[in-house]
């Protein structure tokens, strides 16, 4: 009969989730993962397999309680057009209000990934087509509405909002000045005839 675990699972993928985060995948070392969690080197790999398996796992509970809850959340209580407004606000707040800037995990996974790690790299390309098909959703419906007066199609739409939520995640690791992260975003939002965001005063 195999063993349970003896360890809280949610505690210990968070620990592990704050040191990938904080240092990136290449440079945490396996002593930086066993003493943040509280765990043996031998208790982690066999639990997760290796530190590939363990970043992963991480990942995806980052993933799960800030990506994905996000757009779930924007998708089913806004309307389309305010919810990719409100996801800029989101972001621009979760950015401006981290002491360590770390930036989004996953977009910092995708500056580190290599050409011979294609597990992460399709992980990471995986989670940016999750976050275009959000933005292309919110579009196409916001176009249907009539709340959005761009008439470019919705699919070029996520791709462009796409690529604005990236750069502005990279931005926000050197230059978290509320000046740069709205200044990015307001353009693009009154260009696309989206809900303005609220700003705080100058």
């Amino acid at each position: 009969m195999a063993r349970s675990r003896q360890f809280d699972n949610e505690k210990v993928l968070e620990a592990a989730e704050s040191v990938f985060w904080e240092k990136g995948y290449h440079p945490t070392s396996t002593r930086d993962l066993t003493a943040a969690m509280g765990m043996t080197t031998a208790s982690v790999y066999n639990a997760f397999g290796d530190k590939r398996g363990l970043f992963l796992a991480a990942l995806g509970h980052y993933l799960d309680h800030s990506l994905h809850e996000r757009m779930a959340r924007l998708e089913s209580t806004l309307a389309p057009a305010d919810a990719i407004s409100g996801f800029f606000a989101d972001t621009i707040a979760r950015s401006l209000g981290d002491p360590l800037q770390r930036g989004c995990m996953l977009v910092n996974t995708a500056l580190e990934a290599r050409g011979d790690d294609p597990e992460i790299r399709e992980r990471v390309a995986a989670e940016t087509l999750e976050m275009e098909a959000f933005f292309t959703r919110c579009a196409r419906a916001a176009q249907d509405a009539g709340t959005t007066i761009s008439t470019l199609p919705a699919a070029d739409i996520g791709k462009m909002l796409l690529s604005v939520a990236l750069g502005l995640r990279v931005l926000a690791r050197v230059r978290p000045d509320p000046d740069v992260l709205f200044g990015l975003a307001r353009p693009t939002l009154a260009l696309l005839g989206l809900p303005p965001l609220k700003e705080p005063p100058s």
